[in-house]
C-alpha cells in the first residue's frame, strides 16, 4: 500500500485534475438533471467533429487496449507495465459489464425514441439498454491511471487526464452515453487503474503467497512411511 501511497503522491496533478473534472461534471448534472445535460453537451455537431470522434472513441475499445498491452509486453519489454494494463482493462471491463447487466438502462437513443430529440449520427449511435456506466470511459480512464501511474516522466500527466477525457466526452458527443454514465465509467476506470497498478507490482509477493497458502504445514503432512504405503 504504501508503494501506492508513493505514487498517487507523485502524480498530484493527474489526480487533482481527474478530481476538479469529476467534480465540475457532477455539479453540472445535478444543476441541469439528465436530459438536459446530456441535450447540452450533445448539441453542436460540425462535421469535422464527427469524424474526429468517430474515430477518437476507439481508444476506449477493447481492442485498442490489446494492442497497448502487446505493445509494452513484446515490444517496450516492460513487463511490469504491460501486466498493470491488462489488468486494469480486465478489471475495469468486467466491473462495467457487470453494472451494464445490473441495472440494464436504455441508451440515449432508446430513452428518446419516443421523444423528439434527433441529433443522433448515422450508423453510429447504438440503441439497448446497456447504457450505464460507460465501458469505454472506464477502460480509457483506467488505461490512463496505469500510465501516469508507470511514467517515469511526469510531465505528461495532463496530457494523459486530457485523453481520457476526450474519449468520455466522445460518449456523449456520438449519443453513446449519458453524462452519468461516462462519470461512473471515470471512476470505475479509475479504481480499477490504482487496483491493476497494486497488483502488477506486488504480482510476485501475491503468487508466493498464494502458493504459502496451499503448502501444507510440516508438522501436518504425512511421515514419508504412510507416503510410500
Amino acid at each position: 500500500m504504501q508503494k501506492i501511497s508513493i505514487a498517487l503522491n507523485q502524480n498530484k496533478i493527474y489526480f487533482a485534475g481527474f478530481s476538479a473534472i469529476l467534480f465540475a461534471a457532477i455539479l453540472f448534472l445535478l444543476v441541469n438533471g439528465k436530459e438536459a445535460a446530456f441535450i447540452s453537451l450533445n448539441s453542436y455537431h460540425p462535421f469535422y467533429l464527427n469524424v474526429f470522434f468517430i474515430n477518437y472513441t476507439f481508444m476506449g475499445d477493447g481492442i485498442f487496449a490489446v494492442c497497448l498491452t502487446a505493445l509494452m509486453f513484446f515490444y517496450f519489454k516492460r513487463k511490469q507495465a504491460g501486466f498493470a494494463l491488462l489488468y486494469s482493462f480486465l478489471i475495469s471491463g468486467l466491473a462495467a459489464q457487470l453494472l451494464k447487466n445490473l441495472f440494464n438502462s436504455p441508451r440515449p437513443k432508446l430513452y428518446f425514441e419516443a421523444g423528439t430529440y434527433l441529433n443522433f449520427i448515422d450508423g453510429v449511435t447504438l440503441s439497448g439498454s446497456s447504457s450505464f456506466p460507460s465501458g469505454h470511459t472506464a477502460t480509457a480512464f483506467a488505461i490512463a491511471a496505469v500510465l501516469v501511474l508507470m511514467m517515469k516522466n511526469k510531465n505528461w500527466q495532463l496530457l494523459v487526464l486530457l485523453a481520457a477525457i476526450l474519449v468520455g466526452y466522445s460518449r456523449i458527443y456520438l449519443a453513446q452515453h449519458f453524462l452519468l454514465d461516462v462519470i461512473v465509467g471515470a471512476l470505475l476506470g479509475t479504481v480499477s487503474g490504482i487496483l491493476a497498478f497494486y497488483l502488477a507490482q506486488n504480482r510476485i509477493s501475491i503468487r508466493r503467497s498464494i502458493k504459502r497458502m496451499h503448502q501444507v504445514p510440516a508438522e501436518l503432512a504425512p511421515p514419508a512411511a504412510m507416503q510410500a504405503s
